[in-house]
């Protein structure tokens, strides 16, 4: 059975609610299908603003599917959970062909990269059509290497304003695709945990010296899948930090929202 976002029940408390990895806060979700220009239909789910404007889009690219990456990879659901009512962020989260996840399955194969191209297409189209400003890439892993890859190439690059890395293992993106980025002018930042199982920060940094204005941030103690609410909470904040105006804030995004709130059950 595919999870209906609307089946979140929100209550107010008597008070601040401190957030957690389950909390949700109020937003406008609804699931929605991208179709690919290869004729293949994926399952999507885009979570607003409930009022106000929409300050940046979030087109999400998730970890591999081929070891448990989906759409509803935590740091994503955190991010659709929270970034509509804290930062006035739009957060489109899809799975990319052949992947499932609680919100459903895509059709199609993984495609080791290939046909993932359509898909991040189809994804970024959909923003576009729907007026979504301010919009840029969030990857995470093998979405690293699909936002690398294609991001800064046409039909993409003019419709998104940068990219955020998280995890870049640099296995299928290049020097070649790096130095495309490089000559885009786009903004990339690129958070590597301490710890990570693919590529730690000093190497990175010395990879991504190809891309002088990318912004490579080291993130002590952090591993490849951000595990614990520290590292996540730390991921959301670099992100509003570098899509927004306004930022995060001094000390970073509230920690208590003082409203109704829904508790998601995984």
């Amino acid at each position: 059975m595919t999870f209906d976002p609307a089946s979140y029940e929100f209550r107010q408390g008597p008070g601040p609610t401190p957030i957690r990895a389950s909390t949700v806060l109020p937003a406008k979700r609804e699931l929605v299908k991208l179709d690919t220009e290869d004729g293949h239909t994926l399952v999507a789910e885009l979570a607003l603003p409930e009022s106000g404007p929409v300050n940046a889009t979030l087109i999400t690219l998730h970890p591999l599917p081929t070891h448990g990456g989906f759409m509803d990879s935590h740091v994503y659901r955190k991010a659709s959970y929270r970034l509509p009512a804290l930062a006035g962020i739009a957060v489109l989260r899809f799975n990319t062909r052949g992947t499932a996840s609680p919100h459903g399955t895509s059709s199609g194969a993984f495609d080791e990269g290939v046909g993932e191209r359509h898909d991040m297409e189809a994804a970024v189209r959909f923003a576009v059509e729907r007026g979504l400003p301010n919009r840029w890439l969030v990857g995470w892993s093998f979405g690293t290497e699909l936002a690398l890859m294609y991001g800064a190439v046409e039909p993409v690059a003019s419709q998104v304003e940068g990219a955020v890395l998280l995890s870049p293992p640099l296995h299928r993106a290049k020097d070649k695709d790096l130095l495309q980025w490089a000559a885009s002018g786009k903004p990339l930042a690129v958070l590597v945990p301490e710890h990570d199982d693919f590529l730690k920060p000093a190497e990175a940094a010395e990879r991504f010296s190809l891309v002088p204005q990318a912004r490579v941030v080291g993130v002590d103690g952090a591993k490849h899948l951000w595990v614990g609410e520290k590292y996540a909470a730390r991921v959301l904040n670099e992100i509003v930090d570098e899509v927004s105006e306004a930022g995060s804030g001094a000390a970073g995004l509230p920690q208590e929202w003082d409203g109704p709130v829904a508790t998601a059950s995984a």
